[in-house]
């Protein structure tokens, strides 16, 4: 109703609700004023100006006398069984599939089956009070939640509601949860950076705003630290964030949300929770609740960043419930529909042109897999529709490789296309080196002689590793990153043991802040690496390493 003045909404209040005094079953107080509301914006479309209140009214009346002679028939169900979360109905005779269903204690359900005899419809809330041969009437609307800037900073379920406190949420709007992705004629290519923060991922497996980089590993590995790291590193900048739990316990979220707010990132963030207990309908739409609210950030131009923790319960969800609705199971007992179910929600993830508003979703979608298996049914759906997968492996971890990425198994197909200079004139030849040390360290370890050569490549890739090496939650910034890859491609890290890359690392990048801050200045706002700034990093990094040769002889 943004388009009326208030005299014109005002109006239009008090003209339903007098409609709807005089005869409550000649009119359906919601689509008389969605008919309205259909008329006013089909006026402005050809030339968007505020309306008089004059014309307002006229359309009203017009209206009003149009719904003074049409009757509104509710369809009205009876319950047959209840349980699980699921109702099955008789009648409902006019019910379309997705319409709002209200039962008499209050709850709502979604339809979601329409069969010649019976209707199948999945509850929002639970099932107690519900019993057999109660009626439950059809409300004749689509499920919609409430969106807008106040939920940022807010803990929310599935529908909208917090979680956090008992302070109300105030929306900007109501939104369909279940919307059309943007067509291909409103998107712009993937360019711009979007730094999470972690290095093997910003050097190796770069990712931009607008893509769909799938996380995948074993339980327990370091998926949701990532994740987490990610929405970290947005800090004091413009990303909004959105952090999807579906399905994890309630001590996990709690951790997550505790993270959050220590690293200074909840007042840009909105967690929506679903948890194990919730009814199986709230655990299904988490994820749709999540993009619907990204998508009002990205109508406004901005830029989100949205996890979904974890698709592989997310499915599991779905079969429960398709399953319990009589759906024809199919591999490992999963619905045929599976795929559809995660590709109309990841392809709503994307960046617009600026015809469009230039906004962009990126998506961090987790999956489980089971001892390794990235072939697994659900996994290989996911790859098929992301932009890539950063893949984690138990073994790496297990050996204390954190993060424990296998760089051979990762892919990022945005790639270079989405890095700054700066990042990609240090990086380039990078993952090449890698790949190469894990080829000859296989050698190595049998106790295989290796000539002088093959030795010196086993060092720098041990260096390479420890310089990857990063701790939980402790997000790097971009220009931190690029003088760290800097110092190790140029040989200033050369003599410098693996084990103390980490404490090297560390003391250099606070000389280097100290002793060449325009340099720093430099790659954190321009962006490259000029010849200037070269030259005044290979001084400043010859002067450290002096002072930290000095320093290892007075400690030895």
């Amino acid at each position: 109703m943004t388009d009326l003045d208030l005299a014109a909404q005002t109006r239009l209040s008090e003209l339903a609700g007098r409609l709807k005094e005089t005869d409550p079953l000649a009119i359906d107080t919601d689509l008389f004023i969605d008919e309205v509301k259909s008329k006013v914006r089909d006026q402005l479309k050809p030339k968007p100006k505020s309306l008089s209140t004059d014309y307002v009214i006229k359309e009203l009346q017009s209206v009003s006398g149009e719904h003074k002679h049409r009757v509104v028939i509710r369809s009205v169900g009876t319950v047959q069984h209840i349980g699980n979360g699921i109702a099955t109905m008789s009648g409902l005779p006019m019910v379309y599939l997705e319409e709002l269903v209200t039962f008499p204690n209050g709850v709502q359900g979604m339809v979601l089956n329409l069969d010649r005899d019976h209707v199948d419809v999945i509850l929002l809330g639970p099932d107690m009070g519900i019993r057999g041969g109660d009626l439950a009437e059809a409300t004749g609307r689509r499920l919609s939640i409430p969106v807008g800037m106040p939920f940022l900073g807010r803990v929310v379920d599935s529908l909208g509601r917090p979680l956090d406190d008992n302070r109300p949420i105030i929306p900007s709007e109501f939104r369909y949860v279940e919307r059309i992705a943007p067509g291909v004629i409103a998107r712009a290519p993937v360019d711009t950076p979007l730094y999470t923060g972690t290095k093997i991922i910003d050097a190796l497996l770069p990712l931009g705003r607008g893509q769909r980089e799938l996380i995948v590993g074993d339980r327990q590995i370091g998926k949701t630290t990532l994740a987490i790291d990610a929405i970290l590193s947005q800090k004091g900048t413009d990303v909004k964030c959105i952090y999807v739990s579906i399905g994890q316990k309630k001590s996990s979220v709690l951790n997550a949300i505790e993270t959050l707010k220590a690293g200074g990132v909840m007042n840009q963030t909105t967690v929506i929770v679903s948890s194990p207990d919730d009814p199986p309908a709230l655990r299904y739409l988490a994820p749709y609740a999540g993009v619907t609210l990204a998508e009002f950030f990205l109508d406004l131009g901005m830029d989100v960043l949205i996890v979904y923790d974890d698709l592989s319960k997310h499915a599991d969800t779905y079969r429960e419930m398709s399953l319990l609705l009589r759906r024809p199971p199919g591999r490992e007992a999963y619905p045929g529909d599976i795929f559809y179910l995660h590709s109309r929600l990841l392809e709503r993830a994307c960046r617009l042109n600026e015809e469009n508003g230039g906004g962009s979703i990126t998506a961090l979608p987790i999956a489980t897999t089971q001892r390794g298996d990235i072939s697994s049914y659900i996994v290989t759906n996911l790859i098929s529709i992301t932009d890539g997968q950063i893949v984690l492996d138990a073994d790496e971890f297990n050996k204390g490789s954190k993060p424990a990425i296998d760089i051979g198994a990762s892919v990022s197909r945005v790639g270079s296309a989405a890095q700054e200079p700066a990042m990609k004139s240090v990086v380039g030849a990078l993952k090449l080196e890698l790949s190469q040390y894990e080829e000859v360290a296989r050698f190595a370890r049998f106790g295989t002689e290796v000539n002088e050569a093959t030795q010196r490549q086993i060092d720098r890739g041990q260096r390479v590793e420890a310089v990857l090496q990063q701790g939980p939650h402790q997000p790097v910034r971009m220009e931190d990153q690029v003088i760290l890859f800097y110092a190790l491609t140029h040989g200033f890290m050369d003599s410098i043991s693996p084990a103390d890359i980490s404490r090297f690392s560390k003391e250099m990048l606070n000389y280097i802040h100290n002793h060449a801050a325009q340099s720093v200045d430099q790659i954190r706002y321009r962006r490259e690496l000029n010849h200037e700034t070269k030259d005044e990093l290979n001084r400043e990094f010859t002067d450290f390493i002096s002072f930290w040769e000095k320093k290892v002889k007075r400690t030895s």
